[in-house]
């Protein structure tokens, strides 16, 4: 297959995402006759957004509402005003956070990274390998950009402390999971798009895991322990909110084993008892 060819595969996949969101939500005329980076911007905005919303909305439901005091005591329950603030901070950032998969998009499609648009072209055996590689390589990444903002101070005083204004369970919730500059979040995002020019990915993998992190940093910031070793859950996450100098880790603990930074809610616990 040509190389033109093979890349249109990734133009026709990017298409199908527009159809699925732009097409439900838009009628034609208001995106088709865009620019094809702001039709995939605009797509990466809605999609954000609804997804912001719903895991955000649906999860306090459930924690703050259908389990009150099963979860949370009801004292640590969020005010709705902290949760608006929270919202407010993240919707000031997402147009911006959308920047960064609307490049990588266009980079895939340039033909400039590693990715390969199907499954079939490597096997299930090399795509687990490949997708494993990813994923330690980004927590390897993620790991040190975040100590980073804590440790170069004009970065933390600029960048990322507005994300540490909620420092108390009672000031955290789902909705901060993406409460930051738009700097901070891009940068704390940016190792995935890296990883495209250093390990072979599956393009709707990538995408996927891009819209994961909004699920995924809802679930870090509700304060609920979940106790699955080794993932860097909410009860780690909450410790780095308290103490600022642990737990930079982002889906699990041992980049954090690794350099020293680690420590356990358990053992917290323990020593209270």
């Amino acid at each position: 297959m040509e190389r033109a060819d093979y890349l249109h595969n990734f133009v026709e996949e990017t298409d199908w995402y527009n159809d699925i969101v732009l097409t439900a939500l838009l009628p034609d005329w208001a995106w088709q006759p865009l620019p094809r980076p702001i039709r995939a911007w605009l797509r990466n905005y809605i999609g954000g957004t609804l997804l912001y919303f719903v895991s955000g909305f649906l999860w306090c439901f459930y924690i703050y509402y259908l389990k009150r005091n099963v979860y949370v005591p009801k004292d640590a329950i969020p005010s709705n005003h902290a949760m608006l603030l929270q919202i407010k901070v993240a919707m000031k950032a997402m147009p911006w956070y959308c920047a960064l998969p609307t490049l990588s998009e266009f980079m895939v499609e340039s033909g400039w990274t590693r990715c390969y648009s199907s499954v079939s072209e490597v096997g299930w055996p090399l795509y687990i390998i490949y997708l494993v590689i990813y994923l330690v390589t980004c927590e390897f990444g993620i790991y040190w950009m975040h100590r980073e903002l804590h440790d170069i101070k004009p970065l933390y005083k600029h960048l990322h402390a507005t994300h540490h204004i909620y420092n108390k369970q009672n000031t955290l919730s789902p909705f901060a999971g993406l409460a930051f500059h738009p700097l901070d979040g891009i940068l704390q995002a940016v190792p995935h798009v890296i990883c495209l020019f250093l390990v072979p990915t599956h393009f709707m993998t990538h995408i996927a895991l891009l819209f994961i992190e909004a699920v995924w940093t809802a679930n870090i910031h509700d304060c609920i322990h979940g106790k699955i070793w080794p993932v860097m859950g909410a009860g780690y996450h909450t410790i780095h909110h308290t103490t600022y100098r642990h737990n930079y880790g982002h889906y699990t603990i041992w980049m954090d084993w690794m350099f020293g930074t680690l420590r356990d809610p358990e053992e917290d616990v323990n020593k209270v008892k």
